[in-house]
């Protein structure tokens, strides 16, 4: 947070504004969206499923086309669906790091920058000023997903046909249904990211080097996908944050199944509760105006 941001806290503070809470929000949000590295993460996220249309595009346009992965050729039958697929392929990794990035920075870098200790002098509050850091963050999972799923279904329309949809269950649906179908994918997957934004807080309140909390927490979600994927450990897998990351499947059905979206949710939501207070605890005591 800059120090004009600060000190527009401070400043509402001593008037005794009872909005400080929204006004410290809104001030996080924006600079988090002033930021070009910001920008620059959202942009390459949004490469990610434009990419893909144009490989599938050229490749389906030379006589080797067909081959590759099944689901990347059914994309050109309808030009909705790259949205979708670019989610599933940015999941594993490209979504968690710039999450990571956010995340991890939120608290260290205030204390990096030499501002945690003048927005707790304000007086902002610890719990407050958390929450803000979090709710900030959560907004950058939703505004991610969506640069994925938008960019996406805009370079789907402009280079492949668009029509009725086929699901996973082999029914069939129209344009409006499936532009719903893709804004619940964007849901489901911007939840998946909560926990992991939770976890990377904590982390942020335990050093005052962000780059050390942002790869921390990126590293965190590789090895947890890692123990997902091993059969030994299946009795750990209900319990690891990325385990129903790939569950978006589900709301590819007809009728939709709402199992994943519901395992998924409780889940995110427990790993909230016992990071946000990790972090609650450990920021409570921390010394930061030394």
């Amino acid at each position: 947070m800059s120090s004009d941001a600060v000190s527009e806290v401070a400043s509402s503070v001593s008037r005794g504004r009872p909005s400080v809470g929204w006004a410290l929000l809104g001030s996080e949000i924006s600079v988090l969206f002033r930021r070009r590295r910001t920008w620059a993460m959202l942009a390459v996220l949004a490469l990610v499923p434009i990419l893909i249309a144009i490989a599938v595009r050229v490749t389906r346009s030379t006589p080797n086309g067909g081959r590759g992965p099944a689901f990347l050729d059914q994309v050109t039958q309808n030009g909705l669906f790259v949205g979708v697929v670019g989610v599933l392929i940015s999941i594993p990794l490209f979504l968690p790091l710039t999450v990571g990035v956010v995340a991890g920075d939120s608290i260290a870098g205030e204390a990096s920058a030499g501002t945690l200790r003048y927005l707790l002098i304000a007086p902002v509050g610890r719990v407050r000023l958390l929450i803000v850091k979090y709710l900030a963050a959560a907004v950058f999972c939703l505004a991610a997903t969506l640069a994925v799923v938008v960019a996406g279904t805009l370079i789907g329309i402009a280079l492949f046909p668009v029509g009725p949809a086929t699901l996973l269950s082999g029914d069939v649906i129209g344009v409006p249904e499936t532009l719903i179908r893709s804004l619940l994918v964007s849901v489901y997957v911007t939840i998946s990211l909560l926990g992991l934004s939770a976890i990377g807080l904590f982390i942020s309140t335990l050093t005052d080097v962000p780059v050390g909390a942002m790869a921390a927490t990126i590293v965190l979600s590789v090895v947890s996908q890692v123990l997902d994927s091993i059969p030994q450990l299946d009795w750990l897998h209900p319990w690891l944050f990325t385990h129903y990351w790939l569950g978006v499947g589900d709301l590819l059905r007809q009728p939709i199944s709402w199992d994943s979206f519901g395992s998924n949710s409780v889940l995110q939501a427990a790993y909230i509760v016992l990071f946000g207070a990790l972090a609650y605890g450990r920021f409570s005591t921390k010394d930061v105006l030394s």
